[in-house]
């Protein structure tokens, strides 16, 4: 202790109810303070994880052009697909044309390839970041998408997510696809 009883130069020892009160008020100040950063770090931050774990069935494909041409099959009427998130940061995505075949017994080299031009796999680790999630391609049916990024702006509305792809070739052409994809329940 410093002279006269002071702590500190300036300050007093504070002793029963008035100590009491200060350590009330600071600690109010500071969980108030602690309550309101974690509020508003949460609003800036945007959507988590937990978000997006899960598994999801394709609700719909459809496809713009830089010219504004609008497709609502960009991959058939009637694509199928699944895309699975996880809490540890794996991703699956799974695209299948609607429309596509059974390949014929002893199905020749043009079979061979539709078969392989309408079905879309990849499997890699993801990371969530505001608006956009990115896949980390680690295995893909595509051999150019292994090792490449592949981001997504994604919106939540409700059990459905929207992942939206910056202009990408499909069928020829460049496009921006825009997937809707439903929550699937568990069990």
């Amino acid at each position: 202790m410093f002279a006269g009883g002071d702590l500190l130069p300036g300050t007093r020892l504070q002793t029963g109810a008035a100590l009491y009160r200060h350590i009330s008020r600071t600690y109010h100040r500071i969980r108030i303070e602690v309550h309101f950063y974690a509020m508003s770090d949460a609003a800036v931050s945007g959507p988590t994880n937990d978000q997006l774990v899960g598994a999801w069935k394709l609700v719909s494909a459809s496809s713009t052009t830089k010219a504004g041409e609008r497709s609502e099959a960009p991959y058939g009427l009637n694509p199928a697909g699944f895309l699975t998130y996880t809490a540890d940061g794996r991703v699956t995505a799974l695209i299948s044309y609607g429309g596509r075949k059974p390949l014929s017994v002893g199905a020749q080299p043009e079979e061979q390839a539709e078969a392989f031009k309408t079905f879309l796999a990849y499997a890699g680790r993801y990371a969530l970041s505001g608006d956009k999630v990115t896949h980390y391609i680690e295995i893909s049916s595509i051999q150019n998408y292994v090792n490449k990024e592949l981001v997504r702006r994604v919106k939540f509305q409700g059990d459905q997510i929207i992942l939206i792809t910056p202009p990408t070739p499909v069928n020829g052409k460049v496009q921006t696809v825009e997937l809707v994809w439903q929550r699937l329940s568990v069990g």
